[in-house]
């Protein structure tokens, strides 16, 4: 390997080096203080790893690995999304029964999993990042120790993601099999109409759609979000799907199986049935965690509209929309939990998840709701938010198409989210609840976390030209 072929990975070194860092203090000296500092740290090296990174991108490092524009991006998306984990997670892990240290670790290593898969070009990647994300999930889930939701969740993550992973390895042999070629790209030669390749690759795309939460392999979502710690959740909901829907769209694009009709459809029912499914799901959930989790099994299905309309004759675009989306769904995301966070408190019991444990917020703690609702109205899709800019994408992209169904589905599942949000506010307002509970005192670093994510989403609502020009520069040219 060659000196620019270690700059282009350095992100991916940096991470690796910052969980022996981590380890070796958790080794030597235990304390919470520290275990956080030393990941943020972390977490800023690797960041400016990005940087370090672009004057050699495009390259391709090894047939396994390739290093550009658009893993960088989503490199540094999944970075500041991990970052703002780390944040909230202080605060709301201290006073536990827990030793908190190894939880870093584990985030550390979800996201170099993640970055993995962001760059991942070849099937061994794929599996390895997608592996590496999953463990660390398994544990993570799991972590605190009170109560039984946090097991549960992740027994049956465990159980059933474990089979979705099984499932992506066989269809991964089957297409082997078929063609001697695991590389992205060469696959684009090789695949056809062999039975073998149009099975693996029904069995790749069922797993990944489980890790979506694409329905119908939407099931394990709810209970799931429930059972984790709302940090974790809010990981669960923005890296690690963020991570496995970047690896799906690079091996649709450079493999060319967008230009099957047969696959198309597939992708196409897949999309409106999460939709529809999913926020109708949503209506009457009295747990803001159950209600966020199938909320995010919409915003999957949305997810999928450039890549069927635009991705087949316009990959460029139908990056550019997806990312745009992802950047607007990731900020309203980790705000939306970073709420559930601070209202949580330090929990030892579980978390702050039915809707009762919001009503009278506004009397309670205005500034918290305020950004709630800016979450909320985000989601929905409301003018002037980060959620109304990434929705116009996806539009846009469906009329560019004429992908009607999709539209009409998109149409449909917005009008029906825009219930259960404003119920969410409405809860919130109740004047005769505010005279119940103690004012909530979130730390300094929850409450500029808060702030921030609520400029965020209101700035890419207001003005999103910086973020869709950093796009389009670090995209341009791209074709897979």
């Amino acid at each position: 390997m060659s000196t620019a072929d270690f700059q282009a990975l350095a992100v991916h070194l940096v991470l690796g080096g910052a969980l022996l860092l981590v380890m070796l203090t958790v080794s030597f000296r235990r304390g919470h203080g520290l275990a956080v500092a030393v990941t943020v740290l972390a977490l800023l090296a690797s960041l400016a790893g990005v940087w370090v990174a672009l004057p050699v991108v495009p390259r391709s490092v090894t047939p396994l690995v390739i290093v550009d524009g658009y893993g960088l991006y989503l490199a540094a998306l999944f970075l500041i999304a991990t970052l703002v984990v780390v944040v909230l997670s202080q605060r709301y892990l201290e006073g536990g029964r827990d030793d908190p240290e190894e939880y870093y670790l584990l985030l550390l290593a979800a996201t170099l999993g993640a970055v993995t898969l962001a760059c991942a070009s070849h099937f061994a990647s794929l599996l390895l990042g997608l592996e590496i994300l999953s463990v660390a999930l398994y544990v993570l889930i799991a972590y605190p120790q009170a109560g039984h939701s946090p097991l549960e969740g992740a027994l049956k993550y465990l159980v059933l993601s474990a089979a979705a992973s099984t499932t992506i390895l066989f269809g991964m042999a089957l297409i082997y099999a078929a063609t001697g070629a695991l590389d992205f790209t060469r696959l684009d030669a090789q695949a056809g109409a062999q039975p073998l390749v149009t099975a693996g690759l029904v069995m790749v795309l069922a797993g990944v759609a489980f890790k979506l939460s694409l329905v119908p392999f939407h099931m394990w979502t709810p209970d799931v979000y429930q059972g984790a710690p709302a940090p974790v959740a809010g990981y669960l909901g923005t890296v690690a799907k963020g991570a496995v829907f970047a690896v799906l769209l690079r091996y649709l694009i450079q493999t060319g199986a967008l230009t099957s009709p047969e696959l198309l459809t597939v992708l196409t029912v897949l999309a409106v049935l999460s939709m529809l499914v999913g926020n109708l799901l949503a209506l009457r959930q009295q747990h803001l965690k159950r209600l966020l989790g199938y909320s995010a099994v919409a915003h999957m299905g949305y997810l999928l509209i450039p890549v069927i309309a635009l991705a087949p004759v316009d990959p460029a675009s139908a990056v550019e929309a997806a990312l745009v989306y992802l950047t607007a769904y990731f900020a309203m995301t980790l705000g939306a939990f970073a709420v559930v966070t601070v209202v949580s408190g330090q929990q030892v019991d579980g978390d702050a998840d039915l809707l009762t444990a919001y009503e009278g917020l506004f009397w309670r703690r205005p500034g918290v709701a305020a950004v709630f609702t800016v979450m909320l109205l985000s989601l929905a899709g409301i003018p002037l938010t980060a959620g109304f800019i990434a929705k116009f994408y996806l539009f846009t992209a469906g009329v560019s198409a004429a992908a009607w169904v999709l539209l009409i589905a998109l149409v449909a599942g917005s009008g029906i989210g825009l219930y259960y949000y404003l119920r969410v506010v409405f809860a919130m307002t109740r004047p005769q609840a505010a005279r119940d509970g103690s004012p909530l005192a979130p730390g300094w670093s929850s409450q500029w976390t808060l702030v921030t994510l609520g400029i965020v989403v209101l700035l890419i609502g207001v003005h999103p030209t910086p973020v869709i020009d950093a796009i389009r520069q670090l995209i341009e040219g791209w074709s897979g």
